[in-house]
């Protein structure tokens, strides 16, 4: 007999991370997690799967978080990040270790004192270049270690600062310390900073690997740096080439209109890849496919092509083509864009695919979709694609999982929308159904054929609801217009788009008219805030509110508040009115419909100070609300036991106040 897919259901699951594909394509390297809902925490550790149909072996056990496996040019080491306890030694950063594929133990390659962020292995396997965090006026390996030890060694600890950019989603910025490209030696461990005594530095928001390049050679790196004076999030990033030989930085490419980004030099050298956006136009323009020769000419390639390019940008072998990832009507592919051409063809279909390792004419794509969790598949040539482990297939067994399907109706401005559907387990049309919208963020994100570990579909529709989740106007993978659509006027279109979308669902005879819920997180938390003013009272039974936007003035304590005026259309100052005409707190005065507010201490894209407010604001109101705030948790609820606890608030609250049940949740 299946069991309900439910949240202990949920954590129970191994998570699938990057491959990374051996040079002969036989094996790729992965990071596999599991979490125990009894410890609260989870441990990751590499795997090696075969291409060849071989079962996996497991690489690494000594470590917590092993991940960023990457195998050498060679293929005789695979390099990891990981914290570990090694000859009397614990790491107090995140180290480079090197490991050998037939296993034994894991080789500590450093130390380094400011920990490593992301990593690139160089082509002659040498050396490695890697990012970390350094005070940018100090000299040498041994100054940094020292400062290290005295920062954490100091008795105040207040956060100073006069950057722009401090804080990002979930965490400050290192006080003081700037992301430096290294280089590391694989044989000695020795290190050398390589924007030591400029004023280079990469992004401040999470630098990884896309943020720099080798050379084929491995003479040059090429990277993307902010020009700008004052660091801001909303910067115009250029190229820049560093020589190895000599130490000296030269600016490649740099555009006012232009946002530069994820750079990738050819096989052969003769060109450079990378992601531009045409940000002089708009700020919502996507990121497309560019190349730069060696004449310093460069031409955006996929300006036609209306999607959004995302990086890894990976070079076909013989140079003609290039290898991306890319949304197109909530779903993400991977595709192999002919230059010459300027033709996109895909090579694998989503559901998900959120990213792929590629060895000749071998490639594994990790992707996933609503009816599975991330999983790995092998593309060989022209054979279909084949999967090459099956971590949670008996796991999953045990679960009877609901269907879901895309429907499309008229939205706003008299355009068609996309709703994915989610039927309940055992789903007969001659019943009748709760439905519960679930909105999502962004708001230029869309809701895909996709597995998501927080909200998860399935353990929604699995509690007996038909599941709604409308890309509405705004959502990416449509094009850019109907992404850029509500610009400086957020909630209209969308309001229109899941009120559609709800009407399209009560003409169904499945569909209890009785038992209308609407979820939302993010922009989605923002989004059922603005329907509690603008929706008449009693279309939807109850709200849950989780990080939500709810004053766009005070919004401005947020991470990304550069943006506002672009999104908003004006700073808050200089027109107040058109600010408030677009935040939830105005219309305040018509909010009636129940509300659970959840946020996290530590979030800093969505200031916890906005579920605060809003909650506050309905028991004035004296509408009934209820609050679950977490101290240790960020825009997302990332602890095994926080889950639970928020699984089981959201569906109390929604069977409080579903007419068909007597469950009743203490206020």
């Amino acid at each position: 007999m299946s069991k309900i897919f439910d949240v202990e259901a949920l954590w129970q699951l191994e998570r699938v991370g990057p491959p990374s594909l051996s040079p002969d394509g036989l094996q790729a390297v992965a990071s596999i997690a599991s979490y125990s809902m009894e410890d609260n925490k989870g441990q990751s550790s590499l795997y090696l799967l075969s291409t060849q149909g071989l079962p996996p072996k497991r690489l690494t056990s000594a470590g917590d978080k092993d991940g960023q496996a990457q195998w050498s040019p060679s293929g005789e080491q695979i390099a990891f990040i990981a914290r570990r306890e090694q000859e009397g030694a614990k790491d107090e950063e995140a180290q480079l270790y090197l490991i050998a594929p037939d296993g034994g133990e894991a080789r500590r390659l450093g130390p380094v004192a400011t920990g490593v962020e992301s990593f690139k292995w160089f082509p002659d396997g040498r050396r490695i270049a890697f990012v970390s965090w350094v005070w940018p006026a100090l000299k040498g390996a041994a100054a940094q270690a020292k400062a290290l030890k005295e920062f954490k060694g100091r008795k105040d600890s207040g956060y100073l600062t006069s950057e722009a950019v401090y804080r990002h989603w979930d965490h400050h910025v290192p006080m003081g310390r700037h992301a430096h490209l290294h280089i590391i030696d694989t044989t000695t461990g020795k290190t050398r900073d390589l924007f030591e005594g400029s004023d280079f530095e990469l992004s401040r928001a999470e630098p990884d690997a896309n943020c720099f390049d080798i050379s084929p050679d491995g003479s040059q790196i090429v990277f993307a740096f902010d020009p700008g004076q004052e660091k801001r999030q909303d910067s115009r990033y250029a190229l820049a080439e560093i020589s190895l030989k000599s130490g000296s930085i030269k600016t490649l490419l740099q555009d006012k209109d232009w946002d530069l980004q994820a750079p990738r030099y050819s096989h052969g050298g003769a060109h450079l890849a990378f992601l531009a956006s045409h940000h002089g136009f708009k700020h919502t323009m996507p990121a497309q496919l560019a190349v730069l020769d060696q004449q310093g000419q460069w031409a955006v390639l996929s300006e036609a092509w209306d999607h959004e390019v995302t990086a890894p940008l990976v070079w076909a072998d013989d140079d003609l083509s290039m290898l991306f990832g890319a949304e197109e009507r909530g779903r993400r592919h991977l595709w192999r864009f002919d230059l010459a051409k300027r033709q996109a063809q895909r090579l694998f279909e989503g559901g998900n695919a959120t990213s792929f390792s590629k060895a000749g004419d071998v490639i594994v794509v990790n992707h996933d979709g609503v009816q599975h969790p991330p999983r790995l598949s092998v593309l060989d040539g022209s054979k279909p694609a084949q999967r090459i482990e099956q971590f949670n297939d008996q796991q999953l067994a045990k679960f009877k999982f609901s269907r879901h399907e895309e429907v499309f109706y008229k939205g706003a401005k008299e355009e068609q929308v996309q709703m994915w559907v989610i039927y309940p387990p055992d789903f007969d049309a001659k019943k009748k159904y709760p439905v519960m919208q679930v909105i999502h963020g962004g708001p230029h994100t869309a809701f895909g054929d996709s597995w998501h570990w927080r909200w998860n579909h399935q353990a929604f529709a699995a509690q007996g609801y038909v599941v709604a989740c409308v890309n509405y106007h705004g959502s990416s993978s449509f094009g850019h217009e109907f992404l850029d659509s509500i610009t400086h006027r957020w909630g209209e279109l969308e309001l229109q788009d899941v009120e559609a979308g709800t009407y399209w669902l009560l003409k169904k005879r499945w569909v209890d008219k009785k038992r209308i819920f609407a979820t939302g997180g993010s922009y989605g938390g923002y989004m059922v805030a603005w329907m509690n003013g603008h929706v008449k009272a009693g279309r939807y039974q109850a709200y849950i509110c989780h990080a939500g936007c709810f004053d766009w003035q005070a919004m401005f304590a947020d991470d990304a508040y550069t943006w506002h005026a672009k999104e908003l259309g004006a700073w808050y100052w200089d027109d107040p009115a058109k600010i408030a005409a677009q935040s939830p707190h105005s219309f305040a005065q018509h909010m009636q419909t129940p509300t659970l507010v959840i946020h996290g201490a530590m979030d800093y894209r969505v200031p916890d100070a906005q579920g605060l407010a809003y909650y506050n604001t309905l028991k004035a109101l004296q509408v009934d609300a209820r609050l679950l705030w977490y101290p240790d948790e960020n825009h997302w609820i990332l602890k095994p036991q926080n889950s639970r606890q928020w699984y089981g608030e959201y569906f109390a609250w929604l069977k409080k106040y579903d007419p068909s049940t007597n469950v009743k949740t203490q206020s």
